[in-house]
């Protein structure tokens, strides 16, 4: 896949086709399914802060806030009808429990006049039992398959989340490493949308075999996502 697959949108995304569909690929790490009005985000891990907490470990307790408040932006500027959560939404099964009112209450607001789909992931493999939406193994929306973790072997029409995807570039006195989405326009592998989620290098063996053909990573920045051709990226 090339980068002249894609088209810069005003919004500082890019539109590609994956499987079949038109997406837009945000540069905030969100899934932009305009024809549906679907947007899609992985792993947001609420409440991994206060999990580690438990353990010992004090990470600042804002994980969750920052999190909704960019998941906010997204929706203030799409106006979903379908917000699908593409698996370990929370950090672990007691994170729900965990979660302080006013974000409770902000993400039941997000509910009011759209669908939240909550895709089970490895972390929250019950999905959410207080918040508003449907729980599901998997959805078909527009011709993709949205599930949290990648299937073996290439898979048409698939969209997952689950590896926190990153790429790594080095030029002349600098090294840049970014999380990103990772296709080859049969399928996609989304950024880890939450704060404190971290990512894994793409030329990690975890995603040996998942593409036909060599990928393209398409960067988050400020402003704007970026192409990156395979043979510019680097391991750790």
């Amino acid at each position: 896949m090339s980068a002249a697959a894609f088209e810069r949108a005003p919004c500082g995304g890019l539109a590609v086709r994956v499987g079949g569909a038109q997406a837009l690929l945000r540069a905030a790490g969100a899934l932009w399914l305009a024809a549906a009005r679907v947007l899609v985000v992985a792993d947001l891990h609420f409440e991994k802060g206060s999990a580690y907490a438990a353990r010992g470990q004090m990470l600042p307790p804002y994980d969750t806030g920052e999190t909704l408040h960019r998941l906010a932006a997204e929706v203030e500027a799409l106006r979903p009808a379908i917000i699908v959560f593409l698996g370990d939404s929370f950090h672990d099964g007691a994170g729900e429990a965990r979660m302080a009112a006013p974000y409770v209450e902000a993400l039941t607001g997000l509910a009011r006049g759209r669908t939240l789909v909550w895709v089970v992931g490895n972390h929250d493999a019950d999905g959410p039992a207080g918040l508003p939406g449907e729980v599901v193994d998997e959805v078909r929306l527009e011709g993709l398959t949205l599930r949290h973790e990648p299937r073996g072997g290439p898979q048409a029409g698939e969209a997952a989340g689950h590896l926190h995807p990153c790429a790594r570039v080095t030029g002349p006195g600098r090294t840049v490493r970014r999380p990103c989405f990772v296709t080859d326009g049969q399928r996609i592998v989304l950024p880890a949308f939450g704060a404190y989620a971290g990512g894994l290098n793409i030329r990690d063996a975890a995603f040996a075999g998942l593409f036909a053909a060599p990928p393209l990573a398409v960067t988050l920045g400020p402003r704007q996502a970026q192409p990156i051709g395979w043979r510019r990226l680097v391991g750790d």
